[in-house]
């Protein structure tokens, strides 16, 4: 028995040792560290200065170890057997002095344990998280920490059932008691340090799943290293107050400039493409030039895609997302639209020169039905990226419909006639109209009525179905000539001659007046061509017509037929020039000796003899 007890004894040395070589180093640095800051905090004589600093090195150290594990992910996920050996031990040592009924040595182990168990649970749990991250957006993220923390909140509950803080007040004399308080004061701030690492995980949720994209994406080192800069400690407190700091900064500003290098390389190889199919010979310029802009959208959607993306610390937002997709359809039925169309002019400018006999109207409605074809097509892609169910939207165009037209077929006849409007290009928002002695300017073209300002300042609203089918002026479908019509009356006692050089000089006036369209004036067309064989001065409202001949014998005056229109377009300015022209006609009149004619009446008195 003596020789068992003897061995025992020596077992028991033996792990004893073992533990107290780990225990020079119980924990890892980062636990060590918060051991000493509790310490600290906890000392009587602290002051508050002393407090903050403090605390604040408690938040780096903080920061520090979550980016250390971040460094180190995949390892310390792989990493699952923390203080397992200690622990083994501590088991095995309890175990022995149990049958030895060493209370108090017991106690120091047991206590000593249980902050083991807290530590290896912390890292099992931060690994739990870690695994979430991989497999998680930052919505789904956001639910799973929640439930992995509070299922580590029962957990720890659970270790912690048992009081140890009455054995603090224990006055027995000894050395296993001593240490078994000095494992208890330490249990207790374990349990601290512990709360604070839940609180602090909870709190930057959002920093923990932007480090792990920068871990993804194998940026974490050198975003680390940016973030730890003195200019980042200096700029990022300003820019966080809107969301941001250095880091992500400098990826948006990478990541335009990829976008805007990739943008150039694409648009080459296209042009290069295009060119050297032999179909696409005739049309390469034009369908260069119409696609340029189209691209250039595409190019800056795609940028604010990836500054969003960027700035939610590389988070897509479901209905974001959504949105720039249908942005992207959008751009895209523009695309097609665009070179349909530019391929139709120059194949109108063709059939125009050959003289061929296709008729125009049907040129152009043709046009129309497959600009209609193309709208439809990229509406229902745009359908399809909002998430919409295409065959359902499909059946239930046809079973549907029907009934739909004839329960709301007023409704549908103005918003018919909203597309009339819209697609025949009538009239536009701001323009000024005049339909069946109601005039004004159109506010907005509404889905069912269109409202009109009047200029005494009334409103208008007169529905679509009805503007569709009746006559409108639109005063403002002119780009150049604002008709001037004057009807000049000359005293019949004028000489010929006079009247004559009038008209001469009043015509050589206008052609040179610097405010009177003529034959003469330049105009830069708004568009380059044009898909309808129409005239373009008539389509774009260009008039240039000078006039100016001795029109009739009226009555009481012999009449000069003055027709003309000013350059601009604008009332105020139509009246000086007309303002003008007036007073250069009297000058005129005054230096040929003419006299405007009124209407009068002449008695002849007949004497009989």
């Amino acid at each position: 028995m003596n020789l068992f007890k003897k061995g025992m004894h020596l077992f028991l040395f033996v792990l004893s040792l073992t533990v107290c070589v780990h225990a020079e180093a119980k924990y890892d640095d980062f636990i060590t560290k918060q051991l000493v800051y509790t310490d600290k905090l906890n000392s009587k004589d602290i002051t508050t200065q002393e407090i903050q600093a403090i605390l604040q090195e408690q938040k780096i150290s903080y920061s520090e170890a979550l980016e250390e594990i971040m460094r180190n992910k995949q390892k310390y996920i792989d990493n699952k057997n923390v203080y397992y050996n200690e622990m083994f031990a501590l088991k095995r040592i309890i175990k022995i002095n149990t049958h030895a009924g060493h209370k108090y040595a017991v106690l120091r182990d047991e206590v000593q344990l249980k902050s083991y168990e807290i530590l290896a649970s912390q890292h099992a749990m931060m690994s739990e998280i870690l695994v979430a991250l991989n497999d998680s957006i930052n919505e789904d993220f956001s639910k799973k920490l929640h439930d992995i923390l509070t299922n580590y909140r029962v957990k720890n509950t659970k270790v912690l059932k048992k009081d140890y803080k009455k054995y603090l007040k224990s006055e027995a004399i000894s050395s296993s008691l001593k240490t078994a308080k000095e494992n208890i004061k330490e249990l207790y701030k374990i349990i601290d340090i512990n709360t604070d690492v839940l609180n602090y995980l909870e709190r930057y949720e959002n920093r923990l799943y932007k480090l792990n994209k920068y871990t993804d994406y194998h940026l974490i080192s050198t975003v680390i290293m940016i973030k730890n800069s003195r200019f980042s400690n200096t700029v990022d407190p300003f820019l966080d107050n809107f969301g941001l700091d250095v880091v992500k900064l400098l990826f948006i500003l990478i990541l335009i400039l990829i976008i805007y290098i990739i943008r150039l390389i694409l648009y080459a190889i296209l042009e290069k493409s295009i060119k050297r199919i032999e179909s696409m010979h005739v049309y390469a310029k034009d369908v260069l030039d119409v696609t340029k802009r189209p691209i250039e959208f595409l190019v800056l959607i795609i940028n604010i895609h990836m500054v969003i993306y960027v700035y939610n610390d590389f988070d897509s937002v479901e209905n974001v997302t959504k949105a720039f997709n249908m942005s992207y359809g959008f751009i895209f039925t523009i695309f097609v639209y665009k070179i349909i169309n530019v391929i139709a002019v120059i194949k109108l400018a063709n059939l125009d020169r050959k003289n061929t006999q296709v008729k125009n109207d049907v040129i152009n409605v043709g046009i129309k039905i497959l600009n209609f074809i193309i709208l439809i097509l990229g509406l229902l892609i745009i359908l399809h990226f909002a998430g919409a169910n295409l065959t359902a939207v499909l059946s239930g165009l046809g079973i549907g419909g029907f009934a739909v037209a004839l329960a709301a077929k007023d409704y549908l006849a103005n918003f018919f006639g909203t597309l009339t409007i819209l697609f025949s290009d009538v009239f536009s928002q701001g323009d000024w109209i005049e339909i069946e002695g109601k005039e004004g300017v159109v506010v907005e073209i509404g889905t069912r009525v269109t409202t009109l300002r009047t200029f005494d300042n009334a409103l208008i609203a007169i529905p679509n179905a009805i503007l569709a089918n009746k006559d409108v002026k639109n005063w403002n479908k002119r780009s150049l000539g604002r008709r001037i019509k004057m009807n000049l009356g000359v005293k019949y006692d004028s000489s010929s001659s006079d009247i004559k050089n009038a008209v001469d000089q009043i015509r050589t006036m206008l052609d040179k007046h610097p405010h009177i369209a003529t034959e003469n004036t330049e105009y830069t067309y708004h568009a380059k061509s044009n898909s309808k064989l129409v005239s373009k001065a008539d389509a774009q409202g260009i008039k240039k017509t000078l006039l100016v001949y001795l029109d009739e014998f009226s009555d009481s005056s012999i009449n000069i037929l003055v027709y003309c229109f000013s350059k601009s377009v604008e009332w105020e300015r139509w009246l000086q020039t007309k303002e003008d022209v007036m007073h250069q006609i009297m000058e005129i009149f005054e230096k040929n000796n003419l006299e405007f004619a009124f209407p009068s009446m002449s008695i002849y008195n007949e004497t009989t003899k």
